[in-house]
C-alpha cells in the first residue's frame, strides 16, 4: 500500500461570523474583515458578498481585487446598504490564479 501526503496551503480570512455595525453614513452598515496570504503561487484575491443562494449583493469596499504578496495581510471594510442586511450570508475571498496553478481556494466567513 502506498500513502501519499501533501501540504495543503490556502489563505485566511478573519472573523468567521462577522458582524455590521453602523457606519458614518447614514443607511450604510460596516464591517473590516482581515485576509492572510499562505499561497506563494497567489497574488490577488477577489472579494464578493452573497445571499445564502450565491446571488451577488451590492457592496462597496476599497478593494474588490486585493494584491497580496506570500504572507501578508491586509484588512479591509465592507460596506453595505443597511436595507440589503437582511439578504447577506457570506463574504468571501477567491485566489485570482496565475498562468500554471491549478488549484483555487475560496474562503467565506458567515453572518449567523
Amino acid at each position: 500500500m502506498i500513502t501519499l501526503s501533501a501540504n495543503v496551503y490556502s489563505h485566511e480570512m478573519t472573523p468567521t461570523y462577522p458582524k455590521f455595525v453602523q457606519s458614518f453614513m447614514n443607511g450604510v452598515s460596516v464591517t473590516t474583515m482581515n485576509l492572510f496570504n499562505k499561497r506563494k503561487d497567489v497574488s490577488y484575491y477577489k472579494v464578493g458578498v452573497f445571499t445564502s443562494e450565491w446571488k451577488p449583493v451590492p457592496f462597496v469596499s476599497q478593494y474588490v481585487v486585493i494584491p497580496m504578496a506570500y504572507l501578508d495581510s491586509v484588512s479591509f471594510d465592507v460596506y453595505i446598504a443597511t436595507k440589503d442586511l437582511g439578504s447577506v450570508e457570506y463574504i468571501c475571498s477567491i485566489s485570482q490564479l496565475r498562468t500554471g496553478s491549478t488549484v483555487t481556494s475560496k474562503i467565506c466567513s458567515r453572518f449567523k
